[in-house]
């Protein structure tokens, strides 16, 4: 009796953890789908001297979306990505419910390259 009251206190100090680590994984999609992003729409401007894609949604519906830019999401993503961007200036923003509960986690991505996670969902 004794052992299996240790495995359930065990069992709920470890679960919650599990769940906050695997969040913490879903991540890095989007931390490495924006830093892309960054990186190629500032070849774009150098190369066009404006922005693009302004108002354009890439996700796993429309993964081609920000070919102009070389830019593919990949069929499992998790994360729907938005562009909104001027000649001089963008912001792509990356949403996703990545543990099913109320929160949508949020990541956006600047011209200037500042990558920031404005809504944490992976936090307990």
């Amino acid at each position: 009796m004794i052992v299996v009251v240790i495995i359930g206190i065990l069992a709920a100090l470890a679960v919650p953890r599990f769940m906050q680590a695997a969040s913490k994984a879903k991540q890095s999609e989007a931390k490495q789908l924006l830093k892309q992003i960054y990186t190629l729409h500032q070849a774009y401007f150098m190369l066009q001297e404006h922005y693009c894609l302004n108002g354009v949604v890439a996700s796993s519906a429309a993964p081609i979306a920000y070919a102009q830019i070389h830019v593919e999401v990949m069929l499992p993503a998790r994360y729907s990505y938005v562009m909104a961007s001027t000649q001089n200036t963008f912001i792509c923003t990356a949403t996703a419910n990545i543990d099913d509960d109320a929160t949508i986690d949020t990541w956006t991505i600047d011209n200037t390259g500042a990558l920031i996670n404005t809504i944490n969902d992976a936090e307990l």
